[in-house]
């Protein structure tokens, strides 16, 4: 067995072109790592109080600093403005349009999306119909969902991805300054007033500004151990500054504790964590490409990133079923109190429980992922910027309401970007076993 897994792990190694830049798929699949096994961990689950969203930060205030290695979002927008502005070039050079490149993109991330939709439309309306309260189901929900906040702010990025670009292009760092000084007005806007629904422009101005420092790494202006620790030490200042002088939490994190959030809406401090976190992670990119020559590793990376969608879409899916099925067999014995010690000493083993029941799901679910070459002609353009819409639309409701409302089933929610993705040409208009290979 042994010496099979060897072999395949050489032959991905041998097919692996020599151009291609290890690090940026070893950070995603390290990046995915983390956020799973964070949300395992900071979602509490008690015997009387049900789940606990953010139970580990709404209790103990001496994780809100940890916020700061294990919040990393930002690790996701840096390879994700890599790998973008990768794939925008070459499609200019192959003389491929905004409209298919986008259509192409929405079918990578958008596809995966189908059949978790789908399935907690079924489960909220079943779990309704049985007579579960409405505000259990909606939580469920939400908790399940909460992946697709990241997923609606970077499709926002990717629709903007091309012209941010050309901004980069011409303007260089200015280009990432300038929409970060907007971005901070917006801040002072929301926060003075106390009108986080003023904040939400930030999903699109923080992200997309530092989306760029991804094109900074391609283009080698990040070049050197030197002005990385630099761009880390910005990133630092930046921090503590608005910390410890501004009105921003410490938590990285959505907390209960905290009356500003930094992530719900997106602030201006995770423009400065992920300054600090590609600084870091940057300088150790020469380590890291030796390490990602030996074929196991570079193997394992691979696998994670080929499901890696599916591994992101459905984690909380797991736990939230999981967590439910404990809760309705009174199952105290393995729901110990959170926060206390026989909580703390059992969390490996509830995160190796979800790792293999994800792992289950991810072998059911993980064919989304790989749809069938798309041979159609370009669309107009209007299609696939109306399909993203639609998309990014119902998701962002979705992970703050879930599929349930007080009043029932909410179900042209999820609803809405399946119907979009289909009408608007994403999916193709044929049966689901033509679509998928």
């Amino acid at each position: 067995m042994t010496s099979t897994r060897l072999s395949r792990a050489e032959k991905v190694d041998a097919a692996t072109p020599a151009s291609r830049n290890r690090v940026v798929d070893f950070l995603r699949a390290a990046a995915i790592t983390v956020v799973v096994l964070g949300h395992w961990t900071i979602i509490a689950v008690d015997a009387d109080g049900g789940i606990l969203p953010h139970g580990v930060l709404d209790g103990a205030l001496w994780t809100h600093p940890l916020t700061w290695v294990f919040q990393v979002m930002p690790i996701f927008f840096l390879v994700g403005g890599y790998s973008n502005a990768l794939s925008w070039r070459s499609a200019r050079r192959k003389d491929v349009g905004y409209a298919e490149w986008l259509r192409t993109r929405l079918r990578r991330l958008g596809i995966p999306l189908i059949p978790l939709l789908l399935s907690w439309l079924v489960i909220g309306a079943v779990a309704v119909a049985a007579g579960a309260p409405n505000a259990t189901v909606q939580l469920a929900s939400q908790m399940a969902l909460i992946p697709t906040w990241f997923l609606a702010a970077y499709l926002m990025v990717i629709l903007v991805a091309p012209p941010c670009l050309v901004l980069w292009e011409r303007f260089g760092w200015w280009s990432i300054l300038g929409v970060l000084a907007l971005a901070g007005a917006v801040d002072a806007f929301s926060i003075a007033l106390d009108q986080p629904l003023l904040g939400y422009p930030n999903y699109l101005l923080v992200w997309a500004a530092f989306h760029q420092v991804g094109y900074a790494w391609l283009d080698g202006r990040l070049a050197g151990t030197g002005k990385r620790l630099l761009l880390a030490v910005i990133g630092l200042v930046g921090l503590l500054l608005l910390v410890l002088v501004g009105p921003y939490p410490v938590s990285m994190i959505t907390s209960a504790a905290d009356e500003i959030s930094n992530s719900s809406p997106t602030r201006i401090t995770m423009a400065f964590l992920g300054m600090l976190q590609a600084g870091l992670v940057l300088s150790l990119e020469k380590p890291l490409t030796a390490l990602l020559v030996r074929p196991r590793l570079w193997f394992v990376t691979v696998l994670v990133n080929q499901r890696i969608m599916t591994w992101f879409l459905w984690h909380l899916t797991v736990m939230v079923g999981l967590a439910h099925l404990l809760l309705a067999l009174d199952a105290r014995a393995l729901l110990p109190e959170p926060l206390g010690g026989v909580w703390w000493a059992t969390r490996p083993l509830w995160a190796l429980v979800l790792l293999g029941l994800t792992g289950v799901v991810v072998l059911v679910m993980g064919r989304f992922e790989t749809p069938r070459a798309d041979d159609r002609p370009a669309p107009p353009m209007w299609k696939p910027l109306a399909a993203g819409v639609t998309v990014i639309a119902g998701l962002a409701v979705m992970a703050n309401v879930g599929v349930v409302s007080e009043s029932g089933v909410a179900w042209w929610w999820p609803l809405l970007p399946v119907v979009g993705m289909w009408v608007f040409g994403v999916v193709r208009m044929r049966p689901p076993s033509s679509e998928y290979a």
